[in-house]
């Protein structure tokens, strides 16, 4: 059974117990497709994929295998593109803005809840506004440093604010990421998702995400394949119904995507994938079991390869039921054919051309004609080497940003604040001159009035004895004359 290419944009899925074959079944989709042109995305979180660079070994077991189902097999080497994020591991790194990121789905890297996630909205429309641009994480952490600053509750007052509570949780997440690495894929220049719609000759590019260096840090890798897929949908145009595709996205472990998802993250996915169809985009979720998908975005996946299901407890016994209901009625005992499916087996339904879901089949996937053994460290480095995209995406540029221009406009404010201290003090210091100027000219006052007032003393003094002396002389004059004409002055 193949599918049918004008059908692929109505997405699908793989799922199966580990160790049932749905790596296989990825390379041999993704094989498929780029011989009909179509590029493809691939999350390869384990590494197992990296073969596809390489022609596949002859051996008998693949000739045995590919006679047993008809299937022509020719070792073939395919158009491969390695990216990695942000450089962590092997291959052109990914990279882009923390303000294209987006507030909901770095709310879910960072684990925050609906408040955290509400505040971290509010912190991104303010620096929208002021035109901080968030680039890297430095610059988010510096805008929530000053948003939780005397002046920055000044300027969140009346359209909310962020507590130091939640600021403080946010910046701990921060660091957290940081700790792990993940830094380096926020920044620039950032990744043109439109990129990955490349053909070589006849054949479509195979874009391959290296994630073994991030596998352990699913929420991070999850995640930004929602990014990825969410700026494809905002980037592309409309192109209705088409023969074929643009370009068929597989989202491995794509459990990883749901778990501790906010109910906005979730309505975000079902969007996309309701949405994305009419950009000619396909997106396949790879996956366990059906059970790991949301109903609302299991709804949307009309193509349907199902590997082998485990049902070893309760649990999975429910799950077992429930993955058997979402198929067409069939002829199949399919709670138990799907326990009995051998590795490379599959229960598959796709949509026909018409759009209408075709019988369920149990059938046996196409072996791969590239190499099933990944590819080692020397061909992915001269995949790289050569790759356009290495040239345009493989140097980190730190332009200004929201760090930069609040860390200018503080040290504005230290630099204003010392000249206003240093005006003050020099305002201080002529009013110090000025009091003691008053204070001196008050004392030389005083001294000159108290001369003054020595002075007129003095001349006081003299007059009085100069006044006595006259006063003394004309009394021994009158009384020498009175003396003389009254004939008394003794002879």
């Amino acid at each position: 059974m193949g599918f049918a290419l004008s059908m692929l944009n109505r997405h699908g899925l793989v799922a199966g117990a580990t160790g049932t074959g749905k790596t296989k079944t990825l390379q041999g989709m993704a094989e498929g497709l780029s011989l009909a042109g179509v590029p493809v995305f691939l999350a390869d979180v384990k590494g197992d994929l990296s073969g596809l660079a390489l022609p596949g070994a002859d051996n008998p077991k693949v000739a045995a295998r590919a006679a047993s189902i008809g299937q022509e097999w020719t070792p073939t080497r395919y158009p491969v593109e390695f990216y990695s994020l942000g450089g962590l591991g092997k291959g052109v790194p990914i990279r882009t803005t923390v303000t294209d990121f987006g507030p909901i789905l770095l709310s879910k890297v960072l684990g925050l809840n609906a408040t955290q996630e509400s505040s971290l909205t509010l912190i991104f429309h303010w620096a929208d506004k002021r035109g901080l641009a968030l680039l890297d994480l430095k610059d988010l952490q510096s805008v929530i440093a000053h948003l939780t600053s005397d002046e920055g509750k000044a300027e969140l007052k009346g359209i909310g604010g962020v507590s130091a509570a939640t600021a403080g949780v946010i910046l701990r997440e921060i660091v957290g990421l940081e700790g792990q690495g993940a830094d380096v894929f926020f920044g620039e220049p950032a990744f043109e998702t439109s990129d990955l719609i490349a053909t070589r000759g006849d054949l479509g590019v195979l874009s391959v995400l290296e994630l073994p260096a991030v596998q352990d840090r699913p929420q991070l890798f999850s995640t930004f394949l929602m990014w990825l897929l969410a700026d494809l949908f905002q980037e592309l145009p409309e192109v209705g119904d088409a023969d074929k595709p643009k370009l068929v996205f597989f989202f491995d472990e794509a459990h990883l995507l749901f778990t501790g998802a906010s109910k906005d993250f979730l309505q975000q996915v079902v969007q996309t994938v309701r949405l994305i169809r009419s950009k000619g985009v396909g997106v396949f979720f790879v996956t366990q079991s059906p059970k790991d998908v949301p109903s609302d975005v299991l709804a949307q996946l009309g193509n349907r390869v199902q590997h082998a299901l485990r049902a070893f407890t309760p649990d999975d016994a429910t799950a077992l039921r429930a993955a058997a209901r979402t198929f067409p009625k069939s002829p199949y005992d399919l709670e138990r054919l799907l326990q009995e499916l051998g590795t490379g087996e599959a229960v598959v339904t796709v949509l026909t051309e018409k759009g209408a879901p075709s019988p369920v089949a149990w059938t046996r996937v196409r072996a791969p004609q590239a190499s099933m053994e990944p590819a080692g460290d020397a061909e992915i480095d001269r995949v790289v080497a050569a790759s356009a995209g290495q040239a345009r995406y493989g140097t980190a540029v730190d332009a200004e940003s929201a760090f930069e221009l609040l860390q200018a406009r503080a040290q504005e404010q230290a630099a204003g604040q010392a000249a206003a201290a240093g005006e003050a003090s020099a305002a201080e210091d002529q009013r110090e001159i000025a009091k003691e100027r008053a204070r001196l000219e008050k004392e030389a006052a005083t001294r000159e009035k108290a001369e003054a007032r020595h002075k007129a003393q003095a001349a006081r003094d003299r007059n009085r004895v100069v006044s006595s002396l006259a006063r003394t002389a004309g009394t021994v004059l009158v009384r020498e004359l009175t003396r003389s004409l009254f004939g008394t002055r003794k002879r």
